[in-house]
Order: C-alpha cells, then structure tokens, then sequence
C-alpha cells in the first residue's frame, strides 16, 4: 500500500480493485482532489485496511476476491459508519444498486464511465447525498427494498461468505482457515446452500455465486 504526499486538509480516499493497472490509474485521477491512503487488492485487506485508517471515502470494486465489494463495505459501514463508499461495477444491476442505497449515502458508478463521474459520485457522497449512474434508470431501483431482497435472498451473510470462496476455487480447509471456523463447519454451510438452491456440483456453485455478484469469475 502506498501513501500519497498530499495535504491532509483533503479529504482521504481507500481504493480497493484487484486490477493494479486499473486502480493505479483511479489513484492518479484522485490524487489531485484527495488524500489517497492506498490500495488494497481484496476485500478483506479492505476492511482490515479501513479500520486501521478510517478513510473519508472507500472506492470500492464489487468484485472482489476473498469478500466481495459490496459484503466487505457492508461490514465497514457497521464499523465506521461516517465512512461514505463509491461502488465500482461492470454490472449494470438494479437489485445491487438497490442493496447498495440501502447502506446510506452512496455511490454506484460503472467501470466504463467517465472518469468525472466517478468524482460527481464522491462529491455527492462527501455532502451526504447518493449518487446512481444515469445508465440505470430510476424505475430500474425505486423498488429498492424488493430489489435488495433479491440480491442475497436466502443467503446468510456467513454463507455468502463461504460460497464466494469455494466459487473461487478454495478448499473447505482454505475457507475454514480463512474464516477461522472449522472444515465442518465449512461443510455445513455446503450442503445447506446446495440442498436449499437444489445444486448439484462446483458448476452450479459458481453460477449461484456469480447470480449474486459476489464473483468476477
């Protein structure tokens, strides 16, 4: 991770992207407004990294590796609730827009955009305002509540957190390690999620996983 040089009077930005090209080029477009604390390139370094520095604002991919984006500012916003996140996507999903209104002042921005819409959206949420990307049109998520249901409906947190990684490719024993809970445990959660969407392999895991956007893959 590394640190700009600029004045603290600016206020601080965390980048979480797991394309160090790409998120390279988001620090240079941000350090001439903002205070960039750094990079991190997975969604636990994210929260651990967001704790630690408590960020004005975290530009965050959605699909990221380890936790996705959007579970791991979830979890940020619990811990630090004057913390503003900006969402950057590929998707252009109503029911994630809508899931992501729902953690207060936000941003949705689309990777493809501009740039200066990326800074309109953390404008807005320094002022404590949303901002949604004009590509999706407000009837898209006005019914954001049904539409954030949607988004993890049947899941629990903790089993979002164990389909990810096993869609990735992780062993029981790497999920169990990563989550500091036992293989059983890990096992558990499995068969629950595969009795509960009727799943039958790997394959299937990782549609369910890719459905929810919590993979890239």
């Amino acid at each position: 991770m590394e640190k700009t040089s600029r004045s603290h009077e600016s206020p601080t930005v965390l980048i979480a992207d797991d394309h160090s090209m790409f998120a390279e080029a988001l620090c240079r477009v941000l350090e001439d407004e903002y205070t960039v604390l750094g990079i991190v390139a997975d969604g636990r370094k994210l929260v651990e990294e967001a704790v630690r520095l408590k960020p004005r604002v975290i530009v965050v991919d959605v699909g990221m590796p380890l936790l996705n984006g959007f579970d791991a500012a979830k979890q940020v916003c619990e811990r630090l609730p004057g913390t503003r996140v900006v969402f950057l996507t590929m998707q252009e999903d109503p029911r994630l827009a809508a899931a992501a209104l729902k953690l207060g002042s936000v941003g949705f921005v689309l990777k493809h955009s501009a740039a200066s819409e990326l800074l309109i959206a953390i404008s807005e949420v320094l002022r404590g305002k949303s901002y949604v990307t004009p590509r999706l049109r407000p009837r898209d998520w006005a019914d954001r509540d049904e539409l954030a249901k949607q988004l993890d409906k049947e899941l629990t947190p903790r089993q979002r957190e164990v389909l990810q990684l096993l869609a990735e490719g992780h062993t029981m024993a790497d999920v169990g390690r990563i989550l500091e809970i036992s293989s059983r445990t890990v096992m558990f959660h499995k068969y629950r999620i595969m009795r509960t969407f009727n799943l039958k392999n790997s394959a299937d895991l990782l549609r369910l996983a890719i459905t929810n956007n919590l993979t890239s893959r």
